[in-house]
């Protein structure tokens, strides 16, 4: 086994108005290096800042975060607005924002390091871990028939989405969609939600079709059972501790709620303070964009972070491996014919060559999203929350063409 898996107050409405992310950055452990470093000039920062500003001027979000940085440091940092009308403070790079779905990442990795301490193997079947996924049956999508699976559900099949799980946003008119709503319901832990969707059928043969759904809610039951530890803390000890990740967490302490960013449009996301049994490692985490830095900058180094090493570069390499193939159909894959998805990540072409160079990472339902670029040694990570109301100016699409738009002009 690797060796290394063995409270602010406010200080003033007038001196929090005018922090700016870089005097913030300046007491963090992030280094500041020119944007150069990534041929990007400041006028192209002034465009893309004018850019987010708008989105906050009319009103679609209260305030967003771009970074862009590498090895040697940071070289873009803009961050806009505020975090909430209700808390009048700057968006900086210590703001908390719900980073839902980039909470699958995280767990991704921290499975793969399991396999790396023998503690299972991708091609494990997942009843291995949740026995009530023995016995699997495929529902007939047309007379909603169910009959017996022939393919077994494997751990890497969960990691792929091609697990024949679904989940009821992403497939809300479907009979099986509809099951999910009505059973997994209620302040389920990480193994009770697993459990249940276990006794339900799969909507496809595994291995046959790639579909986003409830697939890393399972890992993160998976690692729990393996590791015989909750969530949080397997998550802890195997990433956080490492990287240094002190910002990151299911829940927010409570004294830290007046860093929490908010959306304008929509019902209020879920109150990220109040402890609930269920540890999602779908959707669960919160965090900042300095510390999840921390972790795209490790995924940048080939698994290592300033001399700690969360994986090993194989086995990363492992990861990046494109696993849609032609035989698994991309009928609900939310880039059709585009790119290609590898062990927990998006693997998404960076020029009009469909074969790559690929960037990787993944987003959040909420606006956040990061990438990883070999290529051209950079990653992104943008922060911002919405929930509903209309399409926004800029959003986590945007800050991704617009930056490599800057590094090419």
């Amino acid at each position: 086994m690797n060796p290394i898996r063995a409270g602010r107050a406010l200080t003033g409405a007038t001196l929090l108005l005018f922090l700016s992310a870089s005097q913030a950055l300046a007491d963090s452990s992030v280094e500041r290096i020119h944007s150069t470093n990534f041929g990007i000039d400041q006028g192209e920062i002034e465009e893309i800042r004018a850019q987010m500003q708008a989105a906050v001027d009319g009103d679609f979000l209260n305030g967003a975060l771009l970074l862009v940085g590498n090895g040697q440091g940071v070289g873009v940092l803009e961050s806009v607005g505020l975090l909430s009308p209700e808390i009048p403070k700057p968006v900086n790079q210590d703001s908390i924002f719900r980073i839902y779905s980039m909470t699958k990442p995280i767990v991704s990795v921290a499975i793969m390091t399991m396999v790396e301490d023998g503690l299972m193997a991708l091609d494990d079947p997942v009843s291995k871990f949740i026995p009530e996924f023995a016995d699997a049956s495929v529902i007939d999508q047309e007379t909603g028939e169910l009959s017996p699976a022939q393919n077994v559900m494997t751990i890497e099949n969960l990691l792929t989405h091609e697990s024949g799980l679904i989940q009821a946003i992403f497939s809300p008119d479907s009979e099986l969609g509809q099951m999910y709503a009505g059973e997994l319901r209620g302040d389920l832990t990480a193994r009770e939600l697993a459990a249940r969707i276990g006794a339900l059928p799969l909507y496809f043969e595994p291995g046959t079709a790639w579909h986003y759904g409830h697939s890393t809610d399972v890992l993160g039951a998976i690692l729990e059972a393996a590791d015989g530890k909750t969530l949080d803390v397997v998550l802890q000890e195997r990433i956080f501790d490492p990287l240094g990740m002190d910002d990151t967490y299911f829940w927010v302490p409570k004294r830290e709620s007046f860093r929490i960013a908010e959306p304008i449009h929509g019902a209020a996301m879920t109150d990220n303070t109040v402890p609930r049994r269920m540890l999602s490692g779908g959707g669960g985490l919160n965090s900042t964009a300095e510390d999840y830095l921390r972790f795209a900058e490790m995924l940048l180094n080939g698994g290592e972070y300033r001399g700690e090493r969360v994986i090993e570069e194989a086995t990363l390499e492992q990861m990046l491996e494109p696993k849609i193939g032609d035989s698994v159909s991309r009928e609900y894959y939310f880039f059709g014919g585009l790119g290609d998805w590898g062990l927990g990540f998006h693997l998404q072409p960076t020029t009009d060559d469909p074969e790559g160079p690929y960037n990787f990472g993944w987003r959040g339902i909420g606006g956040t999203i990061f990438i990883v670029d070999r290529e051209n040694d950079f990653y992104m990570v943008y922060m911002e929350q919405k929930w509903g109301g209309p399409p926004a100016p800029f959003n986590n699409n945007v800050a991704q063409q617009v930056v490599y738009e800057a590094m090419r002009n």
